[in-house]
C-alpha cells in the first residue's frame, strides 16, 4: 500500500493532464443481443489490442497508458503490465486471434530488449523507455530496480516460457532467453543482506532509501512466490513468515455483510488485490497456515460486490449491475478506490477481473457496462479505465494493469488456461512448497 499511496500522487499529476484520444472508434456500432459466450469472446479480444496494436514499436513491451501521461512523453512503457501483456498473447494464441509464430516473433522481440535494457541485479525498474531500454524514474528516489513489477513481469514470461514448448529453434530460444534472465534475477538481494525481509525497491543512487517492507495483505504475494521459486536467487521461508505475514493489516477474520474474510484491510481494501497474484497463481485449493485462497479472493470480491449493493453514500448508478472498486483513473487524478476509500468512481477492470469469484455478479456487470454503458465506455481497446456517473464523468484513458487481468482472468475463468500454465511450472511447485502452500497441482493434479 505505500508504492501505492506514492502512485497515487503521481497519478493525480498525470491524468488530469490533455489525454491523447486513440483513434476513432464508434462505439455505437457495438453488436447487439450477443450470446454470454459471444461476448465474452468480444471483450476479451477487444481489450487484447491495447497490448498488440498498441505495443511500443521497438520493445514490444505494453504502454503504461493510452493518454500521455504528464512530462514522460510517448515511449513510457511498464514492466509489470507488459507481464500480464504477455499472458494476454498468450490467450490471442490459444483462441487463435493470431498465429503462433506471430506471437513468438513478437515475445522475442521483447525478450532481447528486456536483455539489454536497465536491469538492477537482474531486477527491473517500474518503468522504461520503450526505445531505448533506459530507466524513467518512477519517483524522485524510485529509480532503480522495482521487484513487484518484476514479479509481474516474470509472471507473464514464465508462462509464455510454459506455453510455447514446440520443438522448434524459435520456441526453444524463446525458452532457453527466458530461463536466462529468469535466473539472473536476484531476489535476495532485496533482503538487504540477509534480513528475514523483502524490499520492494533498490537504485544505485539512493540505495534501499526507499525502504518498502512487502508486508500482507496486499498485491505482492506473487513477488514472494517468485522469490521463493528462483532456482539461483531464492528466498527462506522464514522471510515469508516474518515480513509478509507481520503486518496489521494481515489477519482479519472478521464478517462484513455475513462474509467471513481471512485476510486484509477492513472491507478488503481495493480489488486488484485478488487479480495481479491470482493471474497466474490458481486460489482453487491454495492454502497455507494462514488462509484458504479461494475463500479469502471470493470473500473479498463479494464484500466490495455487496457494498455496492447496499450504496451507503448513495452514488449514482451503484447497484446490482454496476459494482467494482479498485485503483484507477478518476474525475481528479487517480485513486484507490475501496468501500472505506470510495468516491463514486466504478472500474470496469474491477468486476470484469473477478469472474472467477463471481460470474454471476461479473457478468450482470458486463452486460451492463455494454449495452446500457456502451456508448460512453466501450472503445477501441475495450472498456474505458473508469466512470462516475455521481459527477457524469467518463475516462478516455486505458491502463495497463487494469486491462490485462480483464483478458486473463476472464480466460482463467473459461478455461483455467493460465492457471494451469503456471501452476504446472517446476520452479513454481518447488517455491509453493518452500512456503508451506497446499495446492492440488502440488498432488500430481
Amino acid at each position: 500500500m505505500q508504492k501505492l499511496l506514492i502512485l497515487v500522487a503521481l497519478m493525480n499529476c498525470i491524468a488530469v493532464c490533455a489525454q491523447k484520444k486513440p483513434e476513432a472508434f464508434n462505439a455505437a456500432n457495438r453488436l447487439k443481443n450477443l450470446s454470454d459466450s459471444a461476448l465474452l469472446d468480444l471483450v476479451q479480444k477487444q481489450t487484447f489490442h491495447y497490448f498488440w496494436d498498441f505495443a511500443h514499436p521497438v520493445s514490444g513491451l505494453a504502454r503504461e497508458r493510452s493518454n500521455v501521461a504528464y512530462d514522460y512523453g510517448n515511449e513510457v512503457v511498464t514492466t509489470g503490465g507488459s507481464g500480464f501483456g504477455i499472458m494476454s498473447i498468450i490467450v490471442a494464441v490459444n483462441r487463435h486471434w493470431i498465429d503462433r509464430d506471430t506471437a513468438v516473433k513478437h515475445l522475442l522481440k521483447t525478450v532481447k530488449f528486456l536483455a539489454k535494457a536497465n536491469a538492477y541485479h537482474g531486477v527491473f525498474p517500474h518503468w522504461l523507455d520503450g526505445a531505448t531500454g533506459k530507466t524513467i524514474p518512477f519517483g524522485r528516489k524510485d529509480d532503480g530496480g522495482d521487484l513487484v513489477e518484476t514479479s509481474f513481469l516474470f509472471e507473464g514470461l514464465l508462462c509464455a516460457r510454459q506455453y510455447f514448448d514446440a520443438n522448434n529453434p524459435q520456441e526453444a530460444e524463446l525458452r532457453s532467453r527466458i530461463t536466462w534472465l529468469w535466473n539472473e534475477v536476484e531476489w535476495n538481494w532485496h533482503t538487504r543482506g540477509g534480513l528475514d525481509l523483502l524490499y520492494w525497491h533498490w537504485s544505485p543512487n539512493n540505495g534501499w532509501a526507499m525502504n518498502f517492507e512487502l508486508r500482507g495483505y496486499n498485491e505482492t504475494l506473487i513477488t514472494y512466490i517468485l522469490a521463493a521459486s528462483s532456482p539461483t536467487y531464492g528466498i527462506d521461508r522464514k522471510v515469508y513468515s516474518n515480513c509478509w505475514a507481520q503486518s496489521n493489516h494481515f489477519i482479519n477474520g472478521k464478517k462484513y455483510y455475513g462474509i467471513t474474510l481471512p485476510l486484509g484491510f477492513d472491507y478488503g481494501g481495493p480489488l486488484f488485490f485478488e487479480h495481479y497474484t491470482y493471474l497466474g497463481l490458481d486460489p482453487h485449493g491454495l492454502k497455507d497456515q494462514y488462509a484458504d485462497y479461494w475463500q479469502q479472493t471470493t470473500a473479498h470480491t463479494h464484500i466490495n460486490y455487496k457494498y455496492c449493493v447496499e450504496n451507503p453514500k448513495h452514488f449514482k448508478g451503484y447497484g446490482e449491475n454496476c459494482w467494482g472498486l479498485t485503483a484507477s483513473d478518476t474525475y481528479d487524478g487517480y485513486n484507490a478506490h475501496s468501500p472505506t476509500n470510495d468516491f463514486g468512481t466504478i472500474s470496469p477492470t474491477a468486476a470484469l477481473s473477478s469472474f472467477p469469484y463471481s460470474p454471476e455478479y461479473s457478468m450482470a456487470a458486463l452486460k451492463h457496462f455494454y449495452y446500457d454503458l456502451g456508448d460512453k465506455i466501450w472503445g477501441e481497446y475495450g472498456f474505458v479505465d473508469a466512470f462516475n456517473e455521481t459527477k457524469d464523468w467518463y475516462a478516455k484513458s486505458y491502463l495497463a494493469i487494469d486491462q490485462g487481468p480483464q483478458i486473463v482472468m476472464i480466460e482463467n475463468y473459461r478455461t483455467g488456461l493460465l492457471w494451469k500454465l503456471f501452476m504446472n511450472i517446476p520452479e513454481i511447485q518447488m517455491g509453493l512448497q518452500k512456503l508451506g502452500f497446499e495446492s492440488p497441482y502440488l498432488n500430481g493434479r
